[in-house]
């Protein structure tokens, strides 16, 4: 199969209500020739997620000296215990800005594709920078603190703000002492209310007495962890088991802080039959599905073990509710199964899989079967669920190039609905993983550069790029895109349209590729198409909220040229021929930069007659269809045929004789 992929689509967004990142993903109904882009912007990906933390925060003691830091100086370090909640303070801080121009971006300083914290090109405009080393060691901390006075004076220079989480016990220099807020943790109780809020439980529930809350709150806990306390409370009071009431729901969140280790072990070890070991291992990996889901997977699990069939009569054998009252499980009143006790689920999903490890590319085969199962009760978020914890399991035990290797069967494996996006979910856990974020996004880069792209493979890649990486990391989004976008072929360009949607989002990105595509490029031809779509004059020409416009930069001046010498030299005239006439229409309209984007286009053509021959063709056709008035282009062509009359060492002509083409091919 060739490395072309064409356009996919997808349905609306979607809702998050629990703790950590929100990845949207959308369902696919055929192969991914029908396939596109949700089509958000990655900085309205990224601001949702802001927006969604901001709903469940508490502010902590120090936050309103914090953001007096940020406003005066576009600077603030934060300072606190661990467990305070830095790192979430930190987002919100950049939320409440709300720049008109820049992005969101986490720094990672220490990775191999991340510029140093000193270089010049890492802000940009209205950039919202994050420089999380809360969890960085002494030396770390030591090697990047020396240079934080030059990242914060360029922050400055740019109207950007920026954020920075130093470690517990770090040491700061006296003159970034003055931007140093200590942040503590809020009280205890108001961020449980706050999260039991955002998790739709009315006060009227939440304010009844519940000694297990108030025991759990009695010592001191972390942010993440009151966070997990509130989201056990939210399954408690879904799963509809008695105490039925909110003293009750805390009691199981209470409870299921236990591992349940023991129990789960010795339930595996009363329950010997394959078919009822089947049933325990098919309701962790889908607890809450409903009954007829469960039963179906568990034949299928017992069918993908190569199991022999029961030979019992079906009217002889036990039902499910018996079956499942035997692994302590049962279905509430919405038929939906779940084990007795809160937090059972995740203790048997990892004994088996620590336990009995031959099971596990079986467990991998069957969840691929389970997910393409027809079933009206099998949604897509407990599809997306039973993928996340197959992931999980991977990755907790380090298994995560088995991870990918999934991934990777499910992308370029045989056409079917679900896969795509199952590819997509567990490269998405793998991409959020702390500990193997880094491995994935190495991993991302080298098959959209390399790898043959099999199957729906690049359309996993495609949204994995724009709808995972791109809001928090767009830099490293953007190379990979880029890669994707050489590789396409035909009228089709959905990676090149996500590309340019990308670089639209900041002008230090669209000089970075700009950069790429015409200083460091290894193949002229394909970069050189890839350039007419980023090189649009309008953003050029624009500052937007910048002191100046990208164009007036006098590197970026020399990548445009460069390019446009590189389309002159490799590409048809029928393929840029609309590019540059849209050029021709900018400047007709750019007024100050009028002559500027003429001089560009005329010292790329290099004196060669042809080329300035075939520009000034190109300049005549247009000047009818100048938005501000065919004498707007007549002008433009004018002044056009002068610039290059002077590049040919010929005498200017007067503009009104309106002379014959420069020497080279007529028009």
């Amino acid at each position: 199969m060739n490395d072309t992929f064409t356009r996919v689509s997808s349905p609306g967004g979607s809702v998050h209500a629990g703790q950590g990142h929100i990845y949207n993903f959308h369902s696919c109904t055929t192969s991914s020739s029908a396939q596109q882009p949700a089509g958000r912007s990655p900085r309205r990906i990224a601001d949702d997620q802001l927006r969604l933390l901001r709903q469940r925060f508490v502010d902590p003691t120090g936050m309103g000296e914090a953001r007096r830091l940020l406003v005066e100086h576009s600077t603030v370090i934060l300072d606190g215990p661990p467990g305070s909640g830095r790192s979430a303070a930190a987002r919100v801080l950049l939320y409440e800005l709300h720049q008109s121009t820049g992005i969101f971006r986490e720094l990672l300083p220490g990775d191999k594709e991340e510029v140093a914290l000193t270089d010049a090109g890492l802000v940009g405009p209205g950039d919202r920078l994050l420089l999380d080393l809360g969890e960085a060691d002494m030396a770390g901390w030591w090697k990047y603190r020396r240079d934080l006075s030059a990242l914060r004076k360029a922050a400055q220079e740019q109207h950007a703000h920026l954020v920075v989480v130093m470690p517990p016990d770090g040491t700061l220099e006296s003159d970034l002492q003055p931007y140093r807020a200590e942040i503590s943790c809020p009280p205890a109780q108001e961020v449980l209310r706050r999260h039991l809020r955002f998790h739709q439980i009315p006060h009227e529930e939440y304010l009844q007495s519940a000694p297990a809350s108030a025991e759990f709150l009695d010592a001191p806990r972390s942010m993440e962890e009151i966070a997990d306390f509130a989201d056990r409370v939210r399954r408690a009071r879904g799963a509809h088991r008695t105490p039925d009431d909110f003293a009750g729901w805390c009691e199981q969140a209470r409870d299921a802080r236990k591992t349940w280790k023991h129990e789960v072990a010795g339930l595996v070890a009363e329950r010997c039959t394959a078919p009822q070991r089947a049933l325990l291992c098919t309701t962790a990996m889908l607890h809450g599905a409903h009954a007829d889901v469960i039963h179906r997977a568990s034949a299928l699990l017992l069918r993908t073990l190569k199991t022999p069939r029961d030979t019992v009569h079906l009217l002889e054998g036990k039902d499910l509710a018996e079956r499942l009252t035997e692994i302590s499980a049962s279905a509430g009143p919405d038929g939906h199964v779940r084990f007795d006790r809160l937090g059972f689920d995740a203790a048997v999903r990892v004994h088996f899989w620590d336990h009995m490890p031959d099971l596990r590319p079986l467990l991998s085969a069957w969840a691929d079967r389970t997910a393409e199962l027809v079933d009206r009760h099998l949604t897509e978020d407990l599809r997306r669920e039973l993928v996340r914890r197959l992931a999980d399991q991977y990755l907790r035990t380090g298994k995560w190039r088995e991870l990918a290797a999934l991934a990777d069967k499910w992308g370029t494996g045989p056409a079917h609905p679900v896969r795509p996006d199952a590819a997509i979910h567990a490269l998405s856990c793998g991409l959020e993983s702390k500990q193997y974020g880094a491995n994935f996004r190495e991993l991302v880069y080298t098959w959209c550069r390399d790898k043959q792209l099999a199957g729906d493979l690049a359309y996993v890649l495609l949204r994995v790029c724009t709808e995972v990486m791109a809001p928090t990391h767009p830099d490293q989004a953007m190379v990979r895109l880029r890669h994707l976008a050489r590789r396409e072929h035909g009228g089709a360009t959905p990676a090149l349209d996500a590309l340019c949607d990308l670089v639209a989002t900041s002008s230090r990105l669209r000089r970075r590729m700009l950069d790429r595509l015409t200083r460091h490029s290894s193949a002229p031809a394909t970069d050189a198409r890839l350039f007419l779509r980023i090189c649009d004059p309008v953003p050029l020409t624009d500052p937007g909220g910048s002191p100046r416009a990208l164009l007036d930069e006098s590197y970026v001046q020399g990548c445009v040229t460069t390019g446009w010498r590189a389309v002159l030299v490799h590409l048809p005239r029928a393929h840029w021929h609309p590019y540059a006439k849209r050029w021709l229409h900018t400047a007709s309209d750019a007024g100050d930069h009028r002559d500027l984007l003429l001089d560009l286009l005329v010292d790329a053509a290099d004196r060669d007659g042809t080329s300035l021959a075939t520009l000034y063709a190109v300049a005549r056709a247009a000047e009818p269809t100048t938005s501000s008035g065919s004498a707007h282009g007549v002008t433009t062509t004018d002044r056009l045929l002068q610039k290059i009359s002077a590049a040919q060492g010929l005498r200017p002509t007067a503009a009104s004789s309106r002379p014959a083409p420069p020497r080279g091919t007529t028009p």
